[in-house]
């Protein structure tokens, strides 16, 4: 499906130079003189490399459907990750770095989210949060305030998130997976 090039949005994955690209960061601009640009950062969904184009309105673009599957994560074995198919029962393998920083986020039996183009996986999305356990917390310093002051936490994934000053090691919290920043105490 064509798009205007100002008609791009974040997350749109589009067509470029014979790659298959997702919007990550869009700038609309009306310059005094000429016509307006959308300036698009963008990231190669297949090798990783990173972009920033301007398309004018005039310029159109692929937008590109991805056909999405439900998996099901079961083991890490060095750098490779494996996931079931939950409705063939065929499993794949795919390297750690496709999920980036959210692959520390994966428990055994994780259902996720496969994005597809031909057949091929380009992306795998965990769920937004989930929940994990706290080993390790800094003690509070006395004398900080708890409305702005946050203590650094370790996880037992081995990720480091900052916490309010009242959560101790031990207790369970829910972590937003893509940006690491604590949510809330689990119930």
């Amino acid at each position: 499906m064509k798009i205007s090039g100002v008609d791009i949005r974040p997350g749109n994955i589009i067509e470029y130079e014979g790659g298959i690209w997702r919007a990550v960061k869009i700038q609309h601009t009306q310059p005094g003189k000429g016509g307006a640009y959308m300036q698009v950062e963008m990231k190669n969904l297949i090798d990783g490399r990173k972009n920033n184009v301007r398309f004018r309105s005039a310029e159109t673009v692929e937008r590109v459907r991805l056909d999405t599957k439900d998996f099901q994560f079961l083991f890490a074995e060095g750098d490779d990750l494996t996931f079931m198919d939950k409705d063939s029962y065929e499993q794949i393998t795919l390297p750690r770095d496709l999920l980036g920083d959210a692959a520390a986020f994966l428990n055994d039996g994780m259902d996720v989210v496969m994005e597809l183009y031909d057949e091929r996986p380009i992306s795998v999305q965990l769920p937004d949060t989930v929940e994990a356990l706290i080993v390790e917390a800094d003690a509070v310093v006395k004398g900080q305030t708890a409305s702005s002051s946050y203590k650094p936490a370790l996880l037992e994934n081995g990720v480091r998130v900052m916490v309010p000053p009242h959560i101790a090691s031990g207790t369970r919290i829910v972590v937003d997976v893509y940006s690491q920043e604590y949510v809330r105490r689990a119930d």
